[in-house]
């Protein structure tokens, strides 16, 4: 049973909890073994390597049938997959340091047979996740570190290079018990288990203009959205962001389709999506928002009846809705079953979904 998915620029990464010594299939895009190492098919047209189906990729456990995996993340070219016994392993392009290890010059990634370990950690790392070239990585203390490019200050170390191994954050978020963080651009939030919201990295478009007029902010900083109410889970895309409360209110804000029609193209505070767009009614009025998951310019939300909407650019009929026209509103996807989790990547879409029956 597949548990935790992850789409990248062109690539998917599937994951089970599995005792069996595979545990982790890749599709896609392969340029960079982001999805580890495959003789790859050509497209000489065009230069690509790519894997049609799900194939294998093997991890260098110690334990393999011990040793389970809790989550895969995709980046641009690259990849992170947490164990809970084993820590950390990253594979693809390292040429900024996001796979938390040494940049080689000239190191060639076309089918290499290098799955690196990141073992740079002072806890226990619970979650993982990809930037477009960057990576963060929280702990079971609640803290955040982070490597790679660092340009748009999106590695939240207070300057603009790249960290080839992860180091902590500090800012405003020093102390602050971290219980999620999200990023897939070049900005970064971060929510703490009091409900405020901290941000970092990228505001070109408007992501962080709440606390600065800069377009890059490279430490975290407390973003002052105390209209939202106690937030439980963050997304940001390339040029916009979202957030979830506990009531199950969402809110946009940011650049581009944000889900509340086509008149609304940028703000730089949030705007709740009506819930009436999910379904709620007055003969409906326990559905609630549950999830939340954003690619770099499409948003898909879950609720807790096990549907799902998606919204945003609709980039090669990404929104599964079953055109190619963009959706400036939350859509529900016709699913023949109840979608337990979904994965948005930059023009692909997965969803995990239990049958019926």
């Amino acid at each position: 049973m597949i548990s935790s998915a992850a789409c990248g620029y062109g690539f998917t990464l599937l994951a089970s909890k599995t005792a069996d010594i595979t545990k982790v299939w890749g599709m896609g895009l392969n340029k960079d073994s982001q999805i580890g190492f495959h003789r790859s098919r050509r497209d000489r047209t065009r230069g690509y390597e790519f894997i049609l189906e799900p194939s294998p990729v093997p991890l260098p456990l110690d334990r393999p049938q011990e040793t389970q995996v809790l989550q895969v993340s995709c980046g641009r070219a690259h990849s992170l997959i947490l164990t809970n016994k084993e820590g950390v392993f990253s594979m693809g392009n390292n040429s900024y340091g996001q796979c938390g290890r040494k940049v080689i010059d000239g190191e060639v990634y076309s089918e290499s047979q290098l799955i690196h370990r990141i073992e740079r950690f002072d806890d226990s790392v619970v979650q993982v996740v990809c930037g477009q070239d960057h990576s963060l990585f929280r702990t079971e203390k609640g803290e955040v570190y982070a490597c790679g490019w660092g340009a748009d200050g999106q590695t939240g170390l207070g300057h603009y290079n790249i960290a080839c191994f992860p180091t902590k954050l500090n800012g405003d978020i020093a102390g602050v018990n971290i219980i999620q963080v999200a990023t897939y651009g070049d900005c970064c939030l971060a929510v703490s288990d009091e409900g405020d919201l901290f941000g970092w990295g990228n505001s070109e478009y408007l992501q962080l203009a709440s606390i600065t007029e800069s377009t890059q902010v490279n430490i975290p900083r407390r973003l002052p959205f105390t209209e939202v109410g106690k937030i439980k889970q963050a997304v940001c895309g390339g040029t916009n962001s979202a957030v979830l409360n506990e009531e199950g209110h969402l809110f946009v804000w940011g650049y581009g389709i944000l889900g509340k029609g086509p008149n609304l193209l940028e703000t730089k505070t949030p705007e709740m999506v009506p819930p009436s767009l999910f379904g709620v009614s007055e003969f409906n009025p326990d559905v609630k928002v549950s999830e939340l998951r954003n690619g770099l310019g499409h948003f898909a939300a879950l609720t807790n009846q096990g549907e799902l909407f998606v919204w945003g650019k609709n980039l090669r009929g990404c929104l599964g809705i079953g055109t190619t026209d963009d959706q400036f509103f939350p859509w529900r996807v016709t699913v023949p079953g109840n979608v337990v989790d979904v994965a948005c990547g930059v023009d692909h879409t997965v969803a995990l979904v239990k049958s019926f029956t």
